[in-house]
């Protein structure tokens, strides 16, 4: 279910609330996908990254072996927000007059604290590495932050597509607007020399004008790149990972009706450290309340398919331990969810 899910996928994230294993999962996917020959690069683009943690092994913000035919990368949102700005604010400052490079400076100082500057820089980062990864390896798998934020960012591609659109369309009625300006007077072009060695205004504005629109016109493919990725359900999934407690399914269903908002298909729900039935009074009473809760997901979602893992013992920490998570999540695919055989 899972596994053959990944196996059958280019791009897979993974999401859900905030420590029900999200991380664990990832990489135990992407462990066991590597096992079967498969080239696979796990992202992390949780701020909390738990990854190199789990690995016991420096990641960051770089692509690191962590086991034969797979690797891994923690994306900085700090550093990627302060990127995307300096990028920016290069791109801004050549394309808008000397005098204006101050007011630039202060528009781009105060936007690094507005809201959806750091989606924003994620995002592009997130479309990015799809981009440059997908020839190199045969599966990416990206942990993501908590519910909230994912989802946020899954909808982003289309906001943010549609925002370049705009941009671009008042851009040439500018270009428009300009033209017929210059039509009806000579061009202002005092700043050509009786040499001819400097360039007429004209042609600056129009280079400035070709630029702008060749930055929009990337940005907008981009992001249209992205929003296909996301929307190819034969190419990518998403797979939400949760514990069998109260909040995190309400929130999972929530989760799922956002990202269907937003035209990603969730292949899988993953009910992470079920109790045990057969381990003591107090375990057994905690697995029946686990129940409860868990008929209200299938209630709600009874077409995603659920793989429920039990409580291990010990840390999932390492590749030994990821290996023995990944064989406890193939052994959960072949069981029949309890709440699912009573519901």
């Amino acid at each position: 279910m899972l596994l053959s899910l990944a196996a059958e996928r280019r791009v897979l994230f993974v999401g859900g609330k905030g420590g029900v294993g999200k991380t664990a999962v990832a990489s135990a996917v992407g462990l066991a996908q590597a096992r079967s020959g498969r080239r696979v690069l796990v992202v992390s683009t949780d701020p909390a990254h738990n990854l190199g943690h789990l690995w016991q092994r420096d990641v960051g913000d770089r692509v690191t072996a962590l086991a034969d035919g797979l690797d891994g990368l923690e994306i900085d949102p700090a550093r990627t927000t302060e990127e995307h700005l300096a990028a920016v604010r290069t791109t801004v400052r050549r394309l808008m007059p000397d005098h204006l490079a101050g007011e630039v400076d202060r528009h781009l100082d105060l936007a690094r604290d507005a809201p959806g500057t750091h989606e924003a820089a994620i995002l592009e980062r997130i479309a990015e590495t799809v981009e440059r990864a997908v020839d190199d390896y045969d599966l990416i798998v990206f942990d993501t932050a908590p519910s909230g934020h994912t989802a946020r960012l899954m909808a982003l591609p289309e906001m943010m597509s549609a925002w370049t659109d705009g941009l671009l369309r008042r851009q040439e009625r500018s270009q428009r607007l300009g033209a017929a300006l210059r039509a009806l007077g000579p061009d202002d072009d005092g700043a050509a020399d009786l040499l001819g060695t400097a360039r007429p205004a004209r042609d600056r504005r129009a280079d400035r004008d070709q630029e702008i629109r060749r930055v929009l016109l990337r940005r907008r493919e981009r992001f249209e790149g992205l929003r296909a990725v996301l929307r190819d359900h034969a190419r990518t999934a998403f797979v939400i990972v949760l514990a069998a407690e109260r909040l995190p399914v309400l929130e999972s269903i929530e989760l799922h009706g956002q990202l269907a908002r937003a035209g990603v298909q969730v292949g899988a729900l993953v009910v992470n450290k079920r109790s045990p039935l057969d381990a003591g009074a107090f375990l057994a009473d905690r697995h029946r309340l686990e129940e409860a809760h868990l008929a209200n997901l299938y209630a709600a979602l009874p077409r995603v398919p659920v793989v429920e893992v039990p409580l291990l013992p010990g840390d999932i920490v390492g590749e030994a331990a990821l290996d023995r998570f990944g064989t406890a999540l193939a052994a959960a695919e072949g069981a029949v969810p309890t709440a699912a055989s009573e519901g």
